[in-house]
């Protein structure tokens, strides 16, 4: 008997047993899902698409078949699982996570995707039997780090397996959907974009709450309210009467004479409104932490008598296994004191088991009040009555930007609780620089595209290579979501290309097509521009080949100048780099910074003004070591030199080629028509044109088959590597294909090299913690420091083969793998031999700032896994023993405590 007809009628079944009627997009998706379809289902956070997850767990047991559910954080997997186990019971139901492994030969497993990942590349055993895979918030794809992942698992899952991908609304989900049909087969692509709680836009002006739009308008059009905007109006002409209204200041922040509304008086009006529960979204872990501590510092009560005990128990089943020693240092009273009166943070930089308790709390209704950076809008559930934006401006890591519309709507979607509120909300707090029909577009546009992340690396690569052969891998990778987004964006690029082409032959013939017709003049003008450009650009390349030159030399103790630019002024060489065409010395200015200085910042070439002696080791994150030392550089008495002045004759001056092409021109019939400007004008919207119509050919060009070229780029460099021969893997291909990390390569490189041999438990742990940790500011340290000898001399190895394998991918034009941070290294170290929480967070971190609790679990965490996967692929036994004790020494303490 087939799967299919053993199913009919299941959907029915398995609605008989809900506790509520199915909207018609769940029963639409259930429905096709039973007929024998994929499907793709894309709606709005709480509108119930794990239903149809859920109905394949269902269709999956009635059949005796297999059903694995996938999701992007280990957070969401345990919480899927208890669910899943609630309703099914424990021996249908098991779970596979990076540290936990349960029931894993149950007939329904619920996991982290990478989980399925390895499974799919190892031909793992398990996925005989497997009849569905549910991709849980499968929009994950467009993650900048981690998308990939879920691609690898939609092309590589067996034909016959039926894929259930469950993704928050896009607006190009028939784009993803297509996509989906061309790679699984049948697919039946569900939206709904009805919220299932009804959500209302408000601006706060001071203590004054006002809707956004006007509801009782009959226009067609958006229109934002009369008495809003009236409002706005009289308050900036009261401000500039009492003298507020000066002009903005700061890097896209408000005006600094502006006085906000206190977030306590915010959240009462809230109160008084009926508005809370609430979410505040402040973007930065400070900001959070300060508006947590102006309310606790207010009289600001928002819990009841009552609470406390339940708050007390609910605190207790989280945090009763921490240390009782390292409560005062996590800060574990205060936080306590906040939650007791219904107010919490939520943010990245918080011990994971703090986190937890909040986001208990706050879905029981005990917390009332949460400030949150925008990573609670990814995945977590905790839905609010309403949502405060304090700001519309957050900073991405390069600049501050204004949120987009999918930002906003992400943001915006956690209000409304399904099932507890007949409506949500949304308040924006007014400032100066608030423009409300700019909020007004925000709020009613509704742009969130999925974009493709998938990128080769090496790990993919090899691991393609070793089941499918270098052949088939290409055509794979064609088949990517990447490349279909990127295939489809050629076809206007085409059409692009035709429109122009037409363009071009109409002015062709305007400026006559015959040789001597001012055609000829006019591509004598633009080779005349091309050359001056041509000799301008080798001008630059050889001031920059002489900076190049000059920085290679430069030796340690060495005084220069750094000519121009934020770092202007005397420099000394901490640790020179001699890296074929792009040094980047470790310098410490006049001024106590220390950083890597590259080319950019010599437009003239460096020269040792002078010497200064160095001590043997310097740390350059202490401050006190940057502050002597620089103190000593301006005592050495070397002055800046003046600005040099370039007496160098021009290139184009002595040029051959430039001078004939010049005096062709004037020779030309052409150059003494009278119409000569008109025709050079319309020649110029020919060049012009004719130039665009190339970079677009070109654009064609390196669109198709990208994603192959980069892949043969990759095997071209493993196979001088020696982890590919005669396109077969070899014994350090296969140890390559078992490490999922950032630096894959770097890591397989260190183990084949034996540069980790020798280390004990702790050291091995901070080595390898340089390949995972990453600096919050700007800079990193790369300098080669470490509390032991033998780390000083793995991590000096450890960059050494860096440096080769960066100057090798430059080679092969591939994007160059991250260099390694030693930032956490002495903190790591630390840890791992015993000494106590508070002494480890002053060891790590930034410019002497410890780390908070919550990073430090997290990087932990993550030195853990990488551990892991070494004691798992080295060969050598002293390495794979280490590194398997490193685990054992680092998970204690907080770090082992709620390791969801």
């Amino acid at each position: 008997m087939s799967i299919h007809r053993s199913q009919a009628g299941e959907l029915a079944k398995f609605s008989a047993e809900l506790s509520f009627t199915l909207d018609p997009f769940q029963r639409n998706a259930c429905a096709a899902l039973e007929g024998g379809h994929g499907v793709l289902v894309c709606a709005p956070t709480g509108a119930g698409k794990t239903v149809v997850g859920e109905f394949a767990v269902h269709l999956a047991l009635a059949a005796g078949g297999k059903c694995f559910y996938t999701t992007p954080i280990k957070a969401l997997s345990n919480q899927k699982f208890a669910d899943l186990t609630e309703r099914h019971g424990r021996d249908q139901v098991g779970l596979l996570t990076g540290d936990q492994s349960i029931n894993p030969d149950a007939p329904v497993v619920v996991m982290t995707t990478e989980v399925l990942r390895n499974m799919l590349y190892a031909s793992s055993d398990a996925l005989r039997g497997l009849a569905f895979v549910v991709m849980d918030e499968v929009h994950y794809l467009a993650d900048r780090f981690r998308g990939a992942v879920w691609e690898e698992v939609i092309l590589h899952l067996p034909p016959d397996v039926r894929l259930v991908s469950l993704s928050a609304t896009v607006s190009n989900a028939e784009e993803f959907g297509a996509w989906m049909e061309t790679v699984r087969g049948d697919t039946t692509v569900v939206v709904d974009e009805t919220r299932p709680v009804p959500l209302w836009q408000h601006v706060m002006v001071g203590r004054r709450m006002f809707d956004l739009f006007d509801t009782d308008s009959s226009d067609q059009k958006v229109l934002v309210d009369e008495d809003l905007v009236r409002y706005i109006r009289h308050r900036e002409t009261a401000d500039r009467m009492n003298g507020w209204g000066g002009p903005r200041h700061g890097r896209g922040g408000p005006r600094r004479d502006f006085r906000p509304l206190p977030r306590p008086e915010v959240l009462a009006k809230l109160d008084e409104e009926g508005l809370l529960p609430a979410i505040t979204f402040i973007f930065s872990r400070a900001g959070c932490d300060g508006a947590l501590a102006q309310c606790v510092r207010s009289r600001l009560d928002l819990s009841r008598d009552s609470d406390t005990e339940v708050i007390d128990a609910v605190i207790e089943k989280h945090t009763g296994d921490l240390p009782k020693d390292d409560l005062e240092v996590l800060g574990y009273w205060e936080w306590r004191e906040a939650l007791h009166r219904g107010l919490a943070a939520h943010h990245a930089g918080m011990l994971p088991a703090f986190r937890h308790t909040v986001e208990d709390l706050f879905v029981r209704g005990l917390v009332r009040a949460v400030f949150a950076t925008e990573t609670l809008a990814l995945g977590i559930n905790m839905p609010a009555r309403t949502v405060v934006l304090e700001r519309l401006v957050k900073y991405n890591g390069e600049s501050h930007a204004e949120l987009t519309p999918g930002e906003y709507t992400q943001l915006t979607g956690r209000a409304g609780r399904r099932g507890i509120d007949v409506e949500g909300h949304a308040v924006v707090l007014w400032q100066p620089e608030v423009d409300t029909s700019a909020v007004a577009g925000l709020a009613s546009t509704r742009t969130y595209p999925l974009r493709s992340s998938f990128r080769p690396g090496y790990n993919m690569s090899i691991n393609l290579i070793d089941r499918m052969g270098a052949d088939e891998s290409r055509a794979l990778l064609e088949r990517s979501f990447a490349q279909f987004q990127a295939d489809r964006s050629v076809v206007g690029l085409v059409r692009g290309i035709e429109r122009n082409e037409d363009q071009l032959r109409k002015l062709r013939r305007q400026l006559g097509d015959e040789d001597g017709g001012f055609l000829e003049y006019i591509s004598l003008r633009e080779r005349i521009k091309q050359r001056e450009r041509q000799l301008e650009q080798q001008s630059r390349s050889d001031r920059r080949g002489a900076s190049v030159s000059s920085l290679n030399s430069l030796r340690r103790g060495d005084v220069v100048a750094i000519p121009s630019g934020r770092r202007a002024g005397l420099a000394v060489i901490l640790e020179p780099d001699a890296t074929p065409g792009d040094p980047r010395p470790l310098v410490l200015t006049e001024d106590k910074w220390a950083g890597r200085v590259s080319v950019a910042d010599f437009p003239v070439p460096a020269k040792a003004l002078g010497h200064m002696r160095l001590p043997r080791r310097v740390d350059h994150r202490t401050a006190s070591t940057r502050r002597d030392l620089a103190s000593a550089l301006r005592s050495t008495g070397i002055a800046v030199p003046g600005r040099p002045r370039r007496g160098q004759r021009s290139k184009a001056a002595d040029d051959r080629e430039l001078d004939t092409l010049r005096r062709s021109l004037r020779s030309h019939p052409a150059h003494t028509r009278r119409d000569r400007e008109q025709m050079s004008r319309i020649g110029e919207r020919y060049n012009r044109l004719a130039r665009e119509t190339e970079t677009m050919r070109q654009k064609v060009a390196a669109t198709t088959n990208s994603l192959a070229r980069t892949f043969d780029r990759i095997v071209g460099l493993l196979e001088e590597r020696g982890f590919v021969k005669k396109g077969e893997v070899t014994a350090d291909g296969r140890r390559l294909a078992r490490i999922y990390a950032e630096s894959d390569l770097l890591v397989a490189e260190c183990l084949r090299q034996g540069l980790w041999r020798g280390l004990g438990p702790a050291e091995l742990a901070a080595v390898v913690s340089s390949l995972v940790y990453e600096s919050r500011q700007e800079g990193g340290y790369l300098g080669v420091t470490g509390p032991t000898e033998p780390i000083r001399r793995a991590v000096g190895a450890t960059v050494g083969v860096w440096t080769q394998l960066r100057s090798d991918e430059a080679a092969h034009k591939l994007a160059p793998t991250r260099e390694p941070d030693l930032g956490f290294v002495t903190g790591v170290y630390k840890w791992a031999r015993g000494d106590g929480l508070a002494e480890s967070l002053l060891a790590s971190g930034d410019q002497s700032a410890p780390l908070s609790a919550g990073d430090f679990v997290r990087w932990c965490r993550q030195v853990i896994d990488l551990l892991d996967q070494v004691h798992g692929t080295a060969d050598d036994p002293e390495v794979a023993g280490t590194a398997a004790k490193a685990v054992r020494a680092i998970r204690r303490g907080v770090v082992a405590v709620d390791a969801a």
